[in-house]
């Protein structure tokens, strides 16, 4: 491999010739071979669009020359369409703050921009990475506004995906609600509910885990650009600020805030926090689903068996025709490294330290890769799992019927006592509730049926007056 020799404060070093990175970038490398995670692609990004908000502010500013600044801008652009993914190479764990990854897109972008001019990379006086793509700003930041704003960009596809998934959940739950069956709390019989009213609220779950999504979106808007290294602003222009965040509006094509405090913005990131924490709330909501999902079809033969998943794959490397719940089992365990992903990333958002906290490079690693994850599961799920579920009328027909906690319809009529003398009856002999109740012929059967019809139990309804007044009679 050919080499170029690049310099800095702590010396000389061998770079790679055909690399767009440098010095900085190289050193990184080398002392932190972690993880082999990298970047995340709208991390990246984001600080192209930082870069490009900047150069254009302090062009604006007569602060940075018409070529320079044009030929920054354009690097800035390429790296925002992804063209030199491949030459941010710094480890997402690495020295805090996050300045590695910082003068790695510094020196992308001030190599590219050499090129642009006509000269060679490493040739620093043409563009210099910290003298003119840096100009005004530091990793201080510079890189919690790369977070924020790599958040905002990343929940929109998180959002998209949430909204495939509730309405998929939504259909399900208008195509099942005329199905009966038994409802289940503490694990035990209840009440009969319509299988589309338990769709339809997990519909209801992921439009609400939305909604604290999009407020999220809200706080990661307000960017602290313009602070620079301690939030007071040093080295930048006294209309920097508003004019940098105007660009950077224009080049995301979202609206921004810009800070009416910078050192707030800097040294605090309860904007991470809230982010990470709704991402949580929506694994936590996805895990609960994806555990009723394997539930209601577990079986075939010695489960509830009330819905068909899928058969995606075959289940068992032992056990012929098994048939396991494979997107459920995806789902929490998805889930479950969200929730893992949230305890890292509030461990770094209380870890920090008067103006600064250094520890931004774990937050953004984590925030981005559990939405990440949790984006692409939810649309397999709904395209693989949600939109082939059928239901077994049959096996929730006969749970409707059998459950003895109908016998709490009841109540309003014989009270309470005499009516759980019949759910244990029934409980006792397997004959159901509807059978014990017409042979002790406490009711008129036709009322009685009336009463104890399943359906009418899915919905508020109100009592059966006549039959009251025949109860209250009889009593008097």
């Amino acid at each position: 491999m050919k080499m170029r020799t690049e310099k800095d404060s702590l010396g000389e070093k061998q770079v790679p010739a055909e690399a767009y990175f440098g010095i900085q970038t190289q050193r990184a490398v080398e002392n932190y071979p972690i993880s082999g995670y990298r970047a995340h692609p709208h991390l990246i990004r984001a600080m192209g669009m930082i870069k490009k908000a900047a150069a254009l502010a302090n062009r604006e500013l007569k602060l940075l020359d018409n070529k320079r600044a044009a030929a920054i801008i354009q690097a800035s652009e390429e790296v925002i369409a992804g063209k030199f993914d491949d030459q941010f190479v710094v480890d997402v764990y690495q020295a805090g703050a996050g300045v590695s990854f910082h003068m790695n897109t510094n020196e992308v972008i001030a190599n590219r921009a050499i090129e642009i001019l006509g000269g060679r990379r490493g040739d620093y006086e043409v563009c210099h990475p910290n003298d003119h793509v840096n100009f005004g700003q530091s990793t201080n930041d510079v890189f919690p506004t790369a977070m924020r704003l790599a958040a905002v960009i990343l929940f929109d596809d998180v959002l998209q995906s949430l909204g495939e998934l509730e309405r998929s959940f939504a259909r399900k739950g208008k195509a099942f609600d005329h199905i009966l069956k038994s409802g289940r709390t503490h694990m035990m019989d209840a009440v009969p509910i319509r299988l589309g009213q338990e769709f339809s609220s997990y519909a209801t779950a992921m439009r609400r885990a939305a909604d604290v999504l999009r407020q999220a979106q809200e706080g990661l808007r307000e960017l602290g650009l313009g602070g620079s290294a301690v939030g007071t602003g040093v080295n930048t222009h006294p209309k920097y600020q508003k004019l940098a965040v105007q660009h950077l509006s224009k080049v995301l094509g979202q609206k921004l805030i810009a800070t009416d405090d910078l050192r707030y913005a800097m040294n605090s990131n309860l904007a991470l926090s809230v982010a990470s924490s709704a991402l949580r709330n929506l694994g936590l909501e996805l895990i609960r689903i994806s555990n009723d999902l394997r539930l209601l079809s577990s079986g075939p033969n010695t489960g509830f068996a009330e819905i068909v998943l899928p058969a995606l794959q075959p289940g068992s490397s032992i056990m012929p025709g098994k048939i396991n719940p494979v997107m459920g089992e995806l789902t929490a365990m998805v889930s479950f490294q969200a929730v893992g992903a949230d305890l890292a990333t509030a461990m770094a958002v209380q870890a920090g330290q008067l103006e600064l906290n250094v520890m931004m490079p774990t937050m953004a690693w984590n925030v981005l890769h559990a939405a990440e994850i949790l984006k692409n599961t939810m649309r397999v799920v709904a395209e693989k799992c949600v939109d082939g579920i059928t239901a077994n009328e049959a096996r929730c027909r006969y749970y409707a019927n059998a459950t003895v906690a109908i016998a709490a319809a009841l109540n309003p009529y014989i009270g309470y006592a005499a009516a759980a003398e019949i759910a244990k009856e029934s409980v006792k002999t397997g004959r159901t509730v509807t059978e014990i109740a017409l042979e002790r012929k406490l009711l008129d059967e036709k009322l009685l049926r009336e009463i104890l019809d399943p359906y009418r139990m899915t919905e508020p309804a109100p009592p059966i007056e006549d039959v009251r007044k025949k109860v209250r009679n009889a009593a008097s």
